[in-house]
C-alpha cells in the first residue's frame, strides 16, 4: 500500500529537511531500513530489487553501461526506469544513482573528458577546477546519475601508487585547494550553512563524495589498498586536511579507503570513521564503503560474510556498496540486527544520514532526469573548458639544450615535420583510467581531438606533418627532410592495483623511440601519463624540450595550444620528479631531498 501524501510530512517539499527525515524514517520498517542502506550494481536491478528489498542505491561499475556507445540519453532512461520501481515501493523513497565520473562523466560516449586530477594539480588553479566540477555536474545530470564518487583527496606520497593520477598532488595545501571540485559539483552552499552538514544547491548540481577516507595516498611502498604506516599527529597533519575543506563546503557523503591504518582496515576503524570523522568533524552526511569493501574483511575475501558486516556498519560505514549479492546482504543485516549484534540504534542513524542527503538533494521533489540538460553533454563550452584545462596543467621540464636558446614555441610554419609515438595519435591512452571502462582503453574511443589532431589543425597550410606510430629506418634515414619532431610516449591506461609500479619506466620502449629520434631530429617529447617515470640520461640529454602533459582527456588541442605559442606555459610540478625509483619515497621537507625536478618545478617558454 503506497502511502497517503496528504498526511505526510516528508513528501511536504516546504517542511524543514530534519522534520521530513524524522517523519519517513518512523513509517520504516527494519527491511526498508536495511534496504535504504544497501547499494547495488545496476545489472542486478531488476524491478523486485525496489518493490520486494527497497533497495536505495544502484550504481555503475566502471565499464557496466546499458550498451555499447550508450548515449547520456539512454543512461537516463535506464536510471529513470530503475526510479519508476522505486517510486512504486509502499513509501515511494527515490533511489540515489552513483557513479564514478572523476574527470567528467567519463563513463559516458560524448561526453567532456577533462584532464585526470593530477594535471589538474599542476594548474594550481582552485576557480579553474570549480568550473570543471560545475560543468562535470551539468553532464552527469543530464545522463540521470545524481551522485559522482568524486573527488579522490589522497594526498600522494609515492608515485608507485596505481591511483597516482586520482590525487592533486603530494602536497596537503595543494590538495586543500583543488577541494574546490566539491562547490562546483555540489554548488556554493551559503555562509550560514553549518559545517559537516551535506548541501546541494539545485537540480543542476550533484551529490560529491570526498574519498578515500583516510591516508589511501600513503600506503607502504605506494601498494594499492596497503597500510598506511603513521601516528594518528601524522594522519591529521598529512591526509585529514582536505576533508576539513570539503565539509566546510558541504560535501554530502565520505566513501571509506580500501587500504589500512597501521594495520587496521579502514572500514573496520570504528574511531577512525565514528569518533573522528562523525563526532570529532561534525560530518551529518553519509559514508559509504567501496566496492566490495566489506568483503576484504576476511580471509578469503568474502569467507566470512556475516562478521565483515557486522564489523563495517559497527564501524560506521552508513550504505554498503554490495554490489551484486544484495540478497545475502539484507538477510545477513537482518539477522544481524535481530540479534541484536548491530543496534537498532546504528541502522537510524544510518538510514537518518542517507535520508537527509536525498531530502538536501531535491531527489524527493524531483526524482527524474531533467532532459533539458541533455544539450550540455559534449557541448562547445565544455570542451573549451577542457582545453583550458589542458594548456595550464602543461609542464615545462625543458626547453633547449641550452638556457639561451629556447626551443619552444613551435614554428608553425615549418616545411616538413615529424609526428611520432605510441601517444601521438591515441585517443584512450591521452585519457588514461577510468574512461568508458575501469581500466581505460586505446583508439577512437570516444569524441575527442588527438595529438596529431591538434598538431594538424595547428600547423601552416604548407606545413607537411609526416606521422608514423613508430619512427621507420627509412623515415629516419631521410631526417634532414623535418624541420623537427614530435614525440610523443607514455603509460598505457591503468586502473588502481594494476597501476602498482616499482619499476616506472616508460613503457613501448618509449625512452628508444625517442632516443632514436632526438639522434638525429631536434625533438619535442610530450609525456603523457599519470605519474613522473623514469627520465634516463640519454632522453634528458638528446631532446630539446620536453613536457609533462598529465592524462590531458579528450581536448587535445590545449596541448598544441601551448607548444605552437598561443598561450604560455603555467603548470607546475603537483609531485616531486625522482631521478631512481630506488630513492622512493621523496620527501620535500627532509634534508636528503634530491629530485631531478623539485615539487612546484616549471618552466616558460616566452621571456618574462
Amino acid at each position: 500500500m503506497v502511502v497517503e501524501e496528504s498526511s505526510c510530512v516528508y513528501k511536504n517539499g516546504d517542511a524543514p529537511v530534519e522534520a521530513r527525515v524524522k517523519d519517513l524514517l518512523s513509517r520504516m520498517t527494519l527491511l526498508e531500513k536495511i534496504g535504504q542502506m544497501t547499494q547495488i550494481e545496476r545489472r542486478v536491478a531488476s524491478p523486485s530489487a525496489f518493490t520486494d528489498f527497497f533497495i536505495g542505491s544502484v550504481l555503475n561499475a566502471g565499464g557496466s553501461v546499458p550498451f555499447e556507445d550508450a548515449k547520456s540519453s539512454d543512461w537516463a532512461d535506464m536510471i529513470d526506469g530503475f526510479q519508476r520501481s522505486a517510486l512504486a515501493s509502499r513509501l515511494g523513497i527515490p533511489i540515489i544513482y552513483g557513479t564514478d565520473a572523476v574527470h567528467g562523466n567519463n563513463n559516458v560516449y560524448g561526453a567532456t573528458v577533462f584532464p585526470h586530477n593530477i594535471g589538474l594539480g599542476a594548474t594550481r588553479d582552485a576557480d579553474l577546477v570549480r568550473r570543471i566540477g560545475a560543468a562535470t555536474a551539468l553532464e552527469v545530470r543530464a545522463s540521470g546519475v545524481h551522485w559522482a564518487f568524486s573527488p579522490c583527496v589522497a594526498v600522494l606520497r609515492d608515485p608507485r601508487w596505481g591511483r597516482c593520477y586520482e590525487s592533486y598532488g603530494e602536497d596537503p595545501e595543494l590538495v586543500c585547494e583543488m577541494t574546490s571540485l566539491v562547490s562546483g559539483l555540489q554548488g556554493v552552499p551559503p555562509e550560514e550553512h553549518p559545517n559537516g552538514y551535506p548541501f546541494v544547491a539545485g537540480r543542476n548540481n550533484v551529490v560529491a563524495c570526498v574519498k578515500h577516507f583516510v591516508g589511501d595516498g600513503g600506503t607502504d611502498k605506494g601498494i594499492n589498498e596497503g597500510n598506511t604506516i603513521a601516528s594518528y599527529e601524522e594522519l591529521e597533519k598529512i591526509h585529514i586536511p582536505p576533508y576539513l575543506k570539503c565539509l566546510a563546503q558541504g560535501v554530502s557523503t565520505v566513501m571509506a579507503s580500501y587500504s589500512s591504518w597501521n594495520g587496521t582496515r579502514l572500514h573496520a576503524d570504528r574511531f577512525l570513521l565514528t569518533e573522528i570523522l562523525k563526532e570529532k568533524l561534525g560530518f551529518k552526511g553519509f559514508l559509504v564503503s567501496d566496492w566490495e569493501g566489506l568483503d576484504r574483511l576476511s580471509e578469503p575475501q568474502g569467507s566470512n560474510y556475516r562478521y565483515c558486516i557486522k564489523t563495517a556498519v559497527n564501524a560506521g560505514i552508513d550504505m554498503v556498496m554490495v554490489p551484486f549479492k544484495y540478497e545475502q546482504f539484507i538477510q545477513d543485516m537482518t539477522d544481524l540486527v535481530e540479534s541484536g549484534e548491530i543496534p537498532m540504534a546504528r541502522i537510524n542513524d544510518a538510514v537518518e544520514r542517507i535520508l537527509r542527503v536525498k531530502f538536501v538533494a531535491g531527489l524527493f521533489g524531483h526524482p527524474l532526469t531533467d532532459r533539458s540538460l541533455l544539450p550540455t553533454v559534449g557541448c562547445k563550452e565544455h570542451r573549451e573548458l577542457a582545453q583550458e584545462a589542458v594548456r595550464k596543467s602543461l609542464v615545462l621540464l625543458k626547453n633547449g639544450k641550452n638556457a639561451d636558446k629556447p626551443f619552444l614555441p613551435l614554428d608553425r610554419n615549418a616545411k616538413r615535420i615529424l609526428v611520432t609515438g605510441t601517444h601521438a595519435d591515441d585517443l584512450g591512452y591521452q585519457c588514461g583510467g577510468w574512461t568508458k571502462t575501469w581500466f581505460g582503453l586505446s583508439g577512437r574511443i570516444t569524441i575527442g581531438t588527438t595529438l596529431l589532431d591538434a598538431i594538424k589543425e595547428a600547423v601552416g597550410d604548407e606545413t607537411e606533418v609526416i606521422y608514423e606510430k613508430t619512427p621507420s629506418k627509412e623515415t629516419l634515414a631521410s631526417s634532414e627532410g623535418f624541420s623537427y619532431a614530435i614525440v610523443a610516449v607514455g603509460e598505457p591506461p591503468y586502473a588502481e592495483t594494476m597501476g602498482d609500479n616499482s619499476e616506472l619506466r616508460i613503457p613501448f620502449n618509449g625512452t628508444d623511440i625517442v632516443t632514436a629520434v632526438a639522434e638525429i631530429i631536434p625533438t619535442l617529447v610530450i609525456l603523457i601519463s599519470g605519474r613522473p617515470v623514469v627520465l634516463e640520461p640519454t632522453v634528458l640529454e638528446k631532446t630539446e624540450a620536453l613536457v609533462a602533459a598529465w592524462l590531458p582527456g579528450t581536448e587535445g588541442q590545449g596541448v598544441a595550444d601551448v607548444v605552437f605559442g598561443d598561450y604560455d606555459f603555467k603548470g607546475k610540478l603537483p609531485v616531486s620528479w625522482f631521478k631512481h625509483v630506488e630513492h622512493l619515497p621523496l620527501d620535500a621537507h627532509a634534508n636528503s631531498y634530491d629530485p631531478l625536478f623539485p615539487f612546484g618545478f616549471g618552466l616558460n617558454s616566452k621571456p618574462v
